[in-house]
């Protein structure tokens, strides 16, 4: 066996080995060599409803469909502003109402430099009887500043002394290419 192959073999049993085991490390070092970062977050906001601006609005058989632009404010690892431009359907037979759209955060991550990032899949869900409100956020396409994704989990609170929907969020970015 000549001197190159026995080395080409040696580096792949090394590789071998090193690999061996459940796959985190693998992950862990691959995610630190691509300088990948991930970071839980949580806080709270509150839906300017008091200056939506509603473009249009539809009857249907069950309630009304319309499309409105309002800003969201952002406290916590996430501080800074939404620009959400959504789509509500409103069912009033069914009690529900279900906001999708597309939204873009301007602010800063946990310290961060600030950032811009899209949402075009985002749902909200509202019992209309309870008030109970939840959603989901994937902040993901980036626009501007340091790259980085966030998935979010919704619980709404209540409403503030302006009458304005509050929330709590939780979950966790990934900044990537530091």
């Amino acid at each position: 066996m000549s001197h190159s192959i026995r080395w080409s073999l040696l580096f792949a049993i090394a590789m071998v080995c090193i690999g061996v085991g459940d796959g985190r490390v693998i992950e862990g070092r691959a995610a630190a060599a691509a300088g990948q970062r991930t970071i839980p977050v949580a806080g709270s906001g509150f839906d300017d409803l008091a200056h939506a601006i509603v473009h249009w609005q539809m009857p249907t058989a069950n309630g009304t469909i319309q499309q409105s632009t309002e800003v969201v404010e952002l406290f916590g690892d996430l501080r800074g502003r939404v620009l959400y431009h959504v789509t509500s359907v409103f069912d009033f037979i069914n009690g529900t109402l279900v906001n999708t759209g597309n939204q873009v955060f301007s602010g800063t991550i946990a310290g961060s430099q600030p950032v811009m990032i899209h949402d075009d899949q985002f749902r909200f869900e509202v019992n209309l009887t309870t008030g109970r409100e939840s959603g989901r956020v994937f902040l993901v396409d980036h626009i501007a500043g340091p790259k980085v994704q966030c998935a979010l989990d919704v619980v709404g609170t209540g409403l503030n002394a302006d009458g304005n929907p509050t929330f709590d969020y939780s979950g966790e970015c990934r900044f990537r290419g530091e």
